[in-house]
C-alpha cells in the first residue's frame, strides 16, 4: 500500500469511526416485535454494519444492514430477514445456537435499540434491556464464543459488559475507542479490539478491564478490522495500515504477514470465520463488496 493509501486507511477509518456513526437516517420498531417469518429478496448489499456465518450451516451469511438483517444463500442467493428494516448497528450471533443473534441500532423514528434478542434466526426481536445510560447504540459488540453470557458493546466513550446475556450491563473502561471488537475463541477472558489509533490492535487479558497492545508489527497505524480462528486461537487476520492490507499471525500476534489478497484497493470493515469449517471465511468492503476465503485467508474471490 502506498504512503497515500495508507493516508487514506486513516481517514477512512475516522470517518468510519466519528462522522460515519451518523451518516445514516434511522427507521424504527420501538417494540422490534414483526409476524413476517418470510425471506424477501434483496438485489444488493448497501451500509453493511456486521457479518457472520450460521452456526450450524456454513451456506448461510447473514450480513448486518442499515436496511434489516440480510442473509446469503450459498454465495449466491441474497434475502432480507422478515420485515424489519431497522439499521442494526451492533451484531452478534449466539456462538452455539444458531436460532439466537443480539443486534443494536436505530429504529425508524429516532433515537436507539437498545440491546435485542431474537430467538427465530432474525425475523422477530425482542428488547432484552437498554444498557448503561441507554438506550444504547452499540456500534461494536462481541459476545464470547467461550461464555455465551458474556457480551461486550462500545457506546459513547464506554466500554460496556454484560456477565447475563445482556440484561444487565456495566462499564468496564472509558479509555479505549474500538472500531471492532472480538472475544477470543478459547479464553473467555481475553478481547481484541481493532482501533484507529496508533496502537492499531489491543488486547485485553481481564475481561475488558486493562488493555495494551497486542504486537509491535502493527502499532504505528490503524486498524478496520480483527477476526479470530473457531478451531486454533493463535491463528488471528487484521486488516493493517502499517501491513499495507491484510495479515495473518498463526503464534498470537508475535510475527504477521501480509496475505496475497484480491480487495481491489478496498478497506475490509468485517471479517468472519466459518465456524464449521474455519478455512472458510468472508469479508466485507467499505464498498459494500462481498469476498470470500477457501483456504484461511491467504487467498480471496468477490462473490458479490
Amino acid at each position: 500500500m502506498t504512503r497515500s493509501g495508507k493516508a487514506s486507511l486513516t481517514i477512512i477509518i475516522v470517518i468510519l469511526f466519528i462522522g460515519g456513526l451518523s451518516l445514516f437516517a434511522y427507521k424504527n420498531n420501538s417494540d422490534s416485535s414483526y409476524s413476517s417469518n418470510a425471506l424477501i429478496p434483496e438485489q444488493s448489499i448497501t451500509h453493511g454494519h456486521g457479518l457472520a456465518v450460521d452456526v450450524d450451516d456454513p451456506g448461510k451469511l447473514y450480513i448486518a444492514t442499515h436496511e434489516g438483517l440480510f442473509v446469503l444463500i450459498n454465495d449466491k442467493d441474497l434475502f432480507r430477514v422478515g420485515e424489519s428494516t431497522d439499521d442494526y448497528m451492533g451484531f452478534s450471533p449466539h456462538p452455539t445456537d444458531a436460532n439466537i443473534l443480539f443486534s443494536s441500532g436505530h429504529p425508524s423514528t429516532g433515537g436507539n435499540i437498545g440491546f435485542q434478542k431474537s430467538d427465530d434466526g432474525g425475523f422477530t426481536w425482542v428488547k432484552v434491556s437498554d444498557g448503561e445510560n441507554g438506550s444504547v447504540d452499540f456500534h461494536a459488540m462481541a459476545i464470547s464464543p467461550v461464555n455465551s453470557k458474556l457480551i461486550y458493546g462500545w457506546y459513547q466513550g464506554g466500554l460496556q459488559r454484560s456477565t447475563d446475556q445482556g440484561d444487565n450491563w456495566e462499564i468496564v473502561n472509558k479509555n479505549i475507542s474500538p472500531i471492532s471488537l472480538v472475544a477470543d475463541t478459547r479464553d473467555e477472558n481475553i478481547l481484541y479490539a481493532a482501533t484507529a489509533a496508533g496502537q492499531g490492535v489491543i488486547i485485553s487479558r481481564d475481561k475488558g478491564v486493562t488493555w495494551t497492545p497486542l504486537s509491535p508489527a502493527l502499532e504505528g497505524g490503524a486498524v478496520s478490522v480483527i477476526a479470530v480462528d473457531p478451531k486454533d486461537s493463535n491463528t488471528l487476520l487484521a486488516f493493517s495500515q502499517v501491513l499495507g492490507g491484510l495479515g495473518k499471525t498463526t503464534d498470537s500476534g508475535k510475527t504477521w504477514r501480509k496475505n496475497g489478497e484480491g480487495f481491489h484497493g478496498e478497506v475490509v470493515i468485517y471479517l468472519t470465520f466459518s465456524k464449521t469449517n474455519p478455512n472458510i471465511l468472508y469479508a466485507l468492503t467499505l464498498g459494500n463488496r462481498l469476498y470470500k476465503s477457501s483456504n484461511s485467508g491467504d487467498t480471496w474471490n468477490q462473490i458479490r
